[in-house]
Formats: structure tokens, sequence, C-alpha cells
């Protein structure tokens, strides 16, 4: 019998997935350029059936359409800000690694007018990409949207501002059937307190085992992220997403003749989950000793130089991660995505780290099932 998650509101398509992630769907045609529609994408605007849309160029990278003023040419500046050459900021170069890479602005000879971001393919590594959107904070309108604007964001997730994050979408290649379940933006607008944890740990289960392994490389890299908006107070972020990607095929030799999942595929996932938890372990504990080495002095915070032991379990717990990477074959990554409503800011953004907190919380749940 299915839960109730998985009725209502859930919108279910199955379908045969292509070879690789930058493969066009059958009878797909081309657009501008050789480019075409791109087909693994799992929420925001398509192309076709928008105004706006992404394309995949013959290149393998990502075309995103500009949207209207200010919003297109605002995700444009931000872009252009990160990866400017002679950017010496440290804050923006440390943000590099959690976005995908800027190339600059593309436009078709034919129609000069449209311009598109042109930014890199998360997924182009990954033979059958498992692919979720999550959008984080606790509001999906900026400061300077109207009243109306407001209440539509509202309206479409009313615990948005309690929960900090939304599921946008998702597709999950499941082993045993060779097909791909697809779910929506309604799936997750229809997800509460009590059934996201389970409305996410779908996007971990490929029909024979929950991908613990996924789970933690997926933990650890927002970790990542979190500690990066902890220590900057320059930039606001609103409806911006958080794009999960791993790789749903199976390590070569622990596939059985019919295709299944073999059994050793299952002990080698919950391996290298046990070791990522351990190192996940250490990572927590040095992590809350940093915080309360901190000591205050005339009112201002500073942290005093850990001692030996302490940095012994950062570089244990550094040294798992990358055993660990190297194990799983470093098949996961969470990149964020969507900054047509970035802001400068005097202060931490308080509503994106609320939200990383809070999903960071269900994938430890996650991990601990």
């Amino acid at each position: 019998m299915d839960s109730p998650v998985a009725l209502g509101r859930l919108e279910v398509a199955r379908t045969v997935p292509t070879r690789g992630a930058c493969s066009p769907e059958r009878e797909q045609s081309a657009h501008l350029n050789g480019c075409v529609p791109l087909s693994h994408q799992v929420a925001g605007h398509k192309y076709g059936v928008d105004k706006v849309g992404i394309l995949q160029h013959p290149d393998g990278t990502v075309l995103k359409q500009l949207q209207p003023p200010p919003r297109g040419p605002r995700e444009m500046q931000f872009y252009s800000m990160v990866y400017a050459e002679d950017c010496c900021d440290q804050c923006l170069i440390d943000l590099r690694q959690h976005l995908p890479t800027y190339y600059g602005t593309w436009s078709s000879p034919d129609t000069p007018t449209d311009s598109y971001l042109k930014l890199e393919d998360v997924t182009s590594r990954f033979q059958k990409p498992c692919i979720m959107d999550v959008k984080i904070g606790q509001k999906s309108y900026d400061p300077f949207a109207s009243q109306e604007k407001r209440d539509q964001q509202i309206s479409k997730y009313p615990l948005m501002e309690e929960m900090g994050f939304l599921l946008l979408g998702m597709r999950v290649y499941k082993t045993g059937s060779d097909s791909v379940d697809t779910y929506d933006q309604h799936y997750g607008r229809g997800l509460g307190k009590e059934t996201v944890r389970e409305g996410l740990s779908k996007f971990f289960y490929n029909g024979d085992v929950l991908r613990k392994d996924a789970v933690t490389c997926s933990i650890l890299k927002v970790q990542k992220i979190l500690e990066w908006f902890e220590g900057q107070s320059q930039l606001s972020f609103y409806a911006s997403s958080l794009l999960f990607v791993y790789e749903g095929a199976c390590s070569p030799g622990v596939v059985r003749s019919d295709g299944l999942l073999a059994p050793k595929a299952c002990e080698q996932n919950n391996n290298i989950a046990q070791n990522l938890s351990s190192m996940f372990s250490l990572h927590k504990k040095a992590c809350v000793r940093t915080h309360f080495q901190a000591k205050q002095d005339n009112g201002v915070w500073t942290t005093t130089q850990q001692p030996n032991g302490n940095r012994g379990q950062r570089e244990e717990a550094e040294e798992l991660q990358r055993d660990a990477e190297q194990d799983t074959g470093g098949d996961v990554e969470v990149k964020m995505i969507d900054f047509a409503h970035v802001f400068p800011s005097d202060g931490h953004d308080q509503g994106y780290i609320y939200g990383l907190k809070n999903l960071l919380k269900v994938l430890r749940q996650i991990l601990e099932e």
C-alpha cells in the first residue's frame, strides 16, 4: 500500500532514460544553431512552454535565456561579478566552488536580441543523473516585490517561512526497471512538516536500496555552503535553489546479468555510507569544539587557536572525505543556481541560513533511517 506521500498531489511520470544527460529526447528537433531544449530539466522555465527557457548547446554547456528586466540583467550582473577576471574579493572567489561555471553570454546570429547565460552543465559527467531542485530560504520573493507578488508567492507554499525550503522537482533513476521517475513542483508543495522527510528520501531511493552514500555526500556539500553563508554578510539570496545531482548508475562489476542491482552493490553502498557517517561525525565534533572555543573580549567575538587534538580531527575528517569521494567517484554535486533575486546586504542572510539548517536536519534524519 502506498503511503499518503505517494498519493494525492504526487505527480509521477515514468520514462525510459536517455543514454546520457546531454542526449536530447527522441523526436526533439534542434533550435538555434543546433541547440535543443534541456531534456533533463526538473524545474524552472522550460523552453517551448514558457516565454523563456533553458537550452543545451552542442558543446555541452547550458544556455539559460535571460529573463525580462530587472531579473535577467540582475542575474547576469551577479555571475559577471563573481567570475570577473580581476575579482579579488575572497568571499566571491570562495563562492565559485558552489556555482556552475559561468562562460559569459551567448546569442544566436539568427536572433541576436535574445541573450543567454552560458553555464556549465552540472549533470554532463553523469551517465544516469538523479537530479533534484530545492528552493532555499524563508521567502521566495525579494524585498522590492509588490504586495500582489508577495501574496502570490506565499499562497503557492504557505509553509515556506516555517520550513525554509521547498522541493521544486526531481528525477530519480530506477536501477531495476532502467527507468526514470519524475516529480514536479506540485509534489513538493504537497509536502508538510510530517511528510517532507519521506518525500525527500524518494530522491535517494533507486528502487532497490536507499543511497546513503549519496545522502551523506549531499550533507557534506550542503554543510560547506552553509559555512560560506555563515562567513559572509554582503549578499542576500531570494528564490534561489540548490541543484543536487548524483550518479544513478551502478558501479562497474556490481550489476547482475539481468541488469538488477547485485547484493555487492548494497554492501558497497552501506560500507561507503558508514565511512562517510564517521567522517561527518568527526566534522561535527570539530565544528562544535570550534564554536565553544570562541571567547568574548570587550564585546567582540574572537576564535582561539585549536589544540592539536582538534586539528587532528579536522585532518582526519578531511582525509576520510577525500577517500570517500574517491570510493564513490565523487559522483555527487550540489550547486547553487537561480540568481535573479540577489541583493547587496549588510548582514547575514538569515533566511537562507535557516533553510539550509532545516534541510540539513531532514537529510540527517534520512541518513539515520
